[in-house]
């Protein structure tokens, strides 16, 4: 499979105010990996930046003009959540690298794309700005998908964006903000592959849940368990990633205690399901 990666240089141009979380130092990671991937031979390519229509099949046009006037100037969209004069127009090439993503992976078999992005998107929500995220990048990858007539859904925390669509699978791995404790939790919201004595209800939703503090290899449980085997089951089109890294043992926010190799460790077990489902498929936004 030939991974491509999707970035920008104009990614260091989205600013949060000193000691933010999500701070410059991510783009500059970023450049490194791209300017390195390069030199070996990869394959890096700059995204185009979103449009209006594409933003508006997750968000609502309301929320959309909100954020484009904040365009030139620094604003607080919420306690973690803010705007630096150039922040909508690079949050617009962070949702464009995704839905390039998909593009390319859809233009031929055995491709793999990798949308290495800021800001950040998967916090996001239809109306509002939430967790250091403007708009829903994979989630608008996810739409983008489905125009093309697929069936793809996000992985990630957009449940509450397109859990109304009518076709796809939703996998979360996410910190639960009313109890503390990690939810990973599988939504089946059309299984149309699947025989009918093998599917589900719409909405249908398997949880499982883990206590801050959880290893490697209680991930490993919940994945090899309950993840893995349905994904399997519902063979899906595309799969799609939303990659964030909060899970590290050394983020002071996760509460969990993941290491590094846990991460590709996963990411290499669902490009594997994805060889088994759906060509090598995958798109992964960071």
């Amino acid at each position: 499979m030939i991974l491509t990666i999707f970035t920008s240089d104009r990614f260091a141009d989205h600013l949060n105010p000193p000691g933010h979380p999500e701070r410059l130092e991510r783009a500059e990671v970023m450049q490194v990996v791209a300017s390195e991937f390069r030199q070996r031979g990869g394959d890096v390519r700059e995204p185009r930046a979103a449009t209006e229509a594409e933003l508006a099949r997750v968000h609502d046009r309301e929320y959309i003009s909100l954020v484009s006037e904040t365009a030139g100037r620094a604003t607080a969209l919420d306690a973690d959540t803010f705007t630096s004069p150039d922040s909508y127009e690079v949050a617009l090439l962070a949702a464009g690298a995704a839905i390039a993503s998909v593009d390319h992976v859809l233009e031929a078999p055995g491709r793999r794309a990798l949308a290495m992005v800021r800001p950040p998107g998967h916090h996001a929500e239809r109306n509002r700005a939430m967790g250091f995220c403007l708009f829903n990048n994979i989630a608008i990858a996810a739409a983008h998908a489905r125009a093309r007539g697929l069936c793809a859904s996000p992985s990630s925390t957009t449940t509450c964006i397109t859990a109304t669509g009518r076709s796809g699978r939703f996998t979360t791995t996410r910190r639960s903000c009313s109890s503390p404790r990690i939810n990973i939790r599988i939504t089946l919201a059309q299984a149309r592959r699947q025989k009918p004595e093998q599917a589900r209800a719409p909405g249908s939703r398997l949880t499982c849940r883990l206590m801050p503090g959880a290893t490697d290899a209680d991930y490993d449980v919940a994945f090899e368990t309950v993840a893995f085997p349905v994904l399997r089951q519902f063979r899906p089109e595309l799969i799609l990633i939303s990659a964030g890294f909060d899970a590290l043992a050394d983020d002071p926010l996760g509460g969990m205690r993941l290491s590094a190799d846990q991460f590709a460790r996963l990411t290499a077990a669902l490009a594997a399901i994805a060889d088994e489902c759906c060509g090598g498929r995958v798109v992964r936004d960071h």
